[in-house]
């Protein structure tokens, strides 16, 4: 890497390109695929919109807390739905994360030029630890997983399956996003 903006715009695409294809998610067939595509494009265009370098976009002071508030109600959304499905738990988590952040990056507008400073280093630490063993074990749920080419699951029969629908790009996705997370804390 050749210094913090072009990081940042790495990190930028990344968010953006994951939320593209979660919105894309939404049009799967699958019920449940679409309820948590939607939560995932909100956190990957929210990341993307965060992770702006400075020099092209400083937000205004009033920017965090309403980060902060659209992350906080997705987190609350992700609380719900814990009940149903425990996947939720880490929605919460990454939702808590961004609220954490936004409100450090309130605390002092300085951190978002890149100069750090924010947050309080225990809990920093800590989701940077929930982070780093989360994408450690997304990578390795990715190794073993089969592409399925038919949704009958075999070469004789049934349709192909839709991109909308594809359950390693669905964990690519969040791969994706809890290494941005992770990289934002990084900074924080």
């Amino acid at each position: 890497m050749h210094g913090p903006a072009q990081a940042a715009w790495l990190l930028v695409a990344l968010c953006a390109a994951t939320g593209s294809y979660c919105l894309l998610r939404m049009r799967s067939r699958i019920e449940e695929q679409r309820r948590t595509a939607g939560g995932e494009a909100l956190m990957g265009f929210g990341m993307a919109a965060m992770a702006l370098p400075a020099a092209v976009l400083t937000p205004p002071r009033w920017a965090w807390p309403v980060y902060a508030t659209v992350f906080g109600a997705a987190a609350l959304r992700a609380l719900w739905a814990a009940r149903r499905d425990r996947h939720h738990l880490h929605h919460l988590v990454g939702a808590g994360a961004m609220v954490y952040m936004a409100l450090a990056m309130a605390a002092t507008p300085s951190a978002h030029a890149g100069h750090g400073g924010g947050g309080t280093p225990v809990l920093t630490g800590t989701l940077l630890l929930y982070f780093a063993g989360y994408v450690l074990w997304s990578g390795v749920r990715l190794l073993p997983v089969r592409t399925l080419a038919t949704e009958g699951g075999g070469a004789g029969g049934g349709a192909l399956i839709g991109w909308a629908d594809r359950p390693e790009l669905a964990m690519v996705c969040r791969l994706s996003m809890g290494i941005a997370t992770l990289a934002m804390l990084l900074t924080l």
